[in-house]
């Protein structure tokens, strides 16, 4: 990645805290976001992974002035113009550009934006970057009301893109849409990047984090728990590895012992798990009724599991979003 050392986007100490309870005795609070503190480079593309419920969204939000944190601050750049893609559509007039009215034209609807739009390709048209999001001509004359929930979630995404910010924050921006479009989106998102644009996403998708971003930061209860470039990723040295086992009873035998199994398949015998060599695996294996065992490259879901399943699955704790406090009230 080429880019130059001013941090555009810093963020320092957030923390917000929702109540869900507020009984006489007892106070109860989801700590969405807690003590978060990271910084985006100029030309970066960020990427945030986490389950749902971790604070993802509500961090996005308190970035875009949506949200107010309860302690902590948002320090940015004096030249920052913020596009931000939420994953809910308003459908209320107060949306201002983001409504929708049922019986506005989706040409109109981009072109209140803007009607042309600077990209790789120079200047181009709301109508060409309409057909590039796969809404063709006929689709374009048509009515906002006539659209699925798909292609209300697409047209809001290049709505947003159109508004020409230079730094974008999308949450979870291909959540809904079909594998074509998907890949739109990446390939966009790259000619965003060769043109400097600044970018944080959050997303599920763990190839589309994978393809575009520089640097990934995991999100876990509302804290991060791991904030590191793409290169370090794939120079992490672990191994995975499928199992496969002949028996029911050789496949029970292997899950005893306590090695940090990313995947496991009751129905085929098959595990997938996560080793720093084979000192400790191959005398297990010795003891058992093996059919395969296959290397499986190292991903971004893998270092994903690895904080997940690790704490969840071998310490028992419970799985889940933001963590719920208790308060006594005096």
């Amino acid at each position: 990645m080429s880019r130059n050392n001013e941090k555009l986007l810093q963020i320092e100490h957030l923390v917000k805290h929702f109540k869900i309870s507020d009984s006489l005795f007892k106070k109860e609070y989801v700590h969405a976001v807690e003590d978060v503190s990271f910084f985006i480079y100029k030309g970066e593309t960020l990427g945030l992974v986490g389950e749902s419920g971790c604070g993802k969204t509500t961090l996005m939000k308190i970035l875009c002035g949506i949200e107010q944190p309860d302690s902590g601050a948002v320090v940015t750049g004096q030249t920052i113009k913020l596009g931000y893609y939420a994953q809910e559509i308003r459908n209320d007039a107060q949306a201002g550009l983001a409504y929708m009215k049922p019986d506005m034209r989706v040409i109109d609807y981009i072109r209140n934006t803007a009607e042309y739009v600077q990209t790789v390709d120079g200047s181009v048209s709301a109508s060409v970057m309409l057909d590039r999001f796969l809404f063709p001509p006929e689709k374009q004359y048509g009515l906002l009301g006539k659209l699925s929930g798909g292609e209300r979630r697409r047209l809001n995404l290049l709505r947003v893109l159109m508004e020409a910010p230079n730094v974008l924050i999308l949450d979870e921006p291909t959540s809904g849409l079909d594998p074509v479009m998907q890949e739109v989106f990446i390939d966009f998102i790259r000619s965003e990047k060769k043109r400097g644009k600044t970018i944080l996403l959050s997303s599920h998708m763990f190839h589309e984090v994978d393809a575009v971003c520089d640097r990934i930061a995991i999100i876990k209860e509302g804290r991060i728990a791991a904030d590191f470039s793409a290169d370090e990723l794939k120079e992490q040295k672990q191994w995975i590895y499928k199992v496969s086992f002949e028996t029911e009873r050789d496949y029970n035998r292997f899950n005893e012992n306590d090695f940090l199994c990313t995947n496991k398949d009751p129905n085929r015998l098959t595990v997938r798990l996560m080793v720093d060599g084979l000192n400790r695996l191959i005398p297990v294996l010795s003891g058992l009724n093996v059919t395969d065992i296959s290397e499986i490259p190292y991903t971004l879901e893998d270092h994903f599991m690895k904080f997940y399943k690790k704490e969840d699955e071998l310490q028992g704790e419970p799985e889940g979003g933001a963590g719920i406090w208790e308060v006594d009230e005096p």
